[in-house]
């Protein structure tokens, strides 16, 4: 199963050396004096999860910058990170592009180093919107995710990293030699809308390229990132977060199951949680307060 390839000739494809010795890379699409949205994709993703129709970030004249979390693509590994970490690198980011202020979204598995962005560096986010955000489970939720994440859960919560490997080595070939249908097989048992939206050559064309890019040097950056999706999130703060925080979310989501209380909840006054019929490409942008 192939998708249709995409025109990516209007997207920058940058990356830096931080003070540490790693480097980190990011894509960037659109002005650079435009409004600047920092997205933080899915898992296993890489700077390269943008969509294919970028109109709409056009309309809006945004500056659009998608960072890559350290193991995937051409971003350092980074064994035994966390959240903060990325966090921290993508203010090292900001810096680098001299920008004060941004806007802040992403989807899946971006959630949590979503929050611990801005939790740990409140004065940079504008505003902060999650689209069905990856929550911190508790065991009577694990149940009800795809099969994939319920062994990855119960794989971290023994500790078991040569395990979680076994279960991620095969799937990432599968995926990484042919990303559609690999990915596709995974979400075999998501709902029928999903399945609508995963149809669509608009989304697939983006995902081709974004996984290929995410594992293409191996699947260390999923195993260390299952890790922290599947571990304690001991360093997001949720009390830091200050900035207006949308989270969409449905009641019931197998790919990425979300507590009965969902995360924003937990924040401070000022956030607010929506649930949407079903998913679709958004970007929200809200007025600081």
């Amino acid at each position: 199963m192939q998708a249709v390839g995409v025109d990516d000739r209007d997207v920058a494809d940058r990356s830096l050396e931080l003070s540490d010795g790693r480097w980190i890379a990011w894509t960037e699409v659109g002005p650079v004096g435009g409004a600047a949205l920092l997205r933080f994709p899915g898992v296993p993703g890489s700077r390269w999860a943008i969509r294919a129709d970028r109109a709409p970030w056009r309309e809006r004249g945004l500056r659009v910058i998608t960072g890559e979390r350290p193991g995937f693509g051409r971003s350092t590994r980074l064994p035994g990170r966390g959240f903060a970490e990325h966090a921290d690198d993508m203010a090292h980011l900001l810096d680098h592009l001299g920008l004060d202020e941004v806007y802040v979204c992403g989807a899946s598995g971006g959630a949590p180093h979503i929050l611990a962005f801005a939790a740990r560096h409140p004065d940079r986010v504008r505003a902060v919107t999650v689209i069905a955000g990856a929550a911190r489970l508790s065991d009577d939720e694990v149940d009800q995710m795809i099969p994939i994440n319920q062994r990855g859960y119960r794989l971290t919560q023994a500790g078991d990293e040569a395990g979680l490997r076994e279960l991620l080595q095969p799937i990432g070939e599968r995926m990484l030699a042919e990303p559609l249908a690999g990915f596709l097989a995974q979400m075999a048992t998501a709902p029928p809308e999903d399945q609508a939206v995963m149809s669509d050559p608009g989304w697939q064309q983006p995902l081709v390229k974004a996984i290929r890019e995410a594992l293409g040097g191996g699947i260390d950056g999923w195993v260390d990132e299952t890790l922290a999706m599947f571990g304690d999130w001991s360093d997001v703060a949720l009390e830091s977060v200050t900035a207006s925080l949308t989270w969409y979310h449905r009641p019931y989501d197998p790919e990425c199951a979300h507590c009965r209380r969902p995360t924003a909840c937990r924040c401070p006054p000022k956030r607010k949680a929506g649930r949407m019929a079903r998913r679709r490409p958004l970007v929200r942008v809200l007025p600081r307060g």
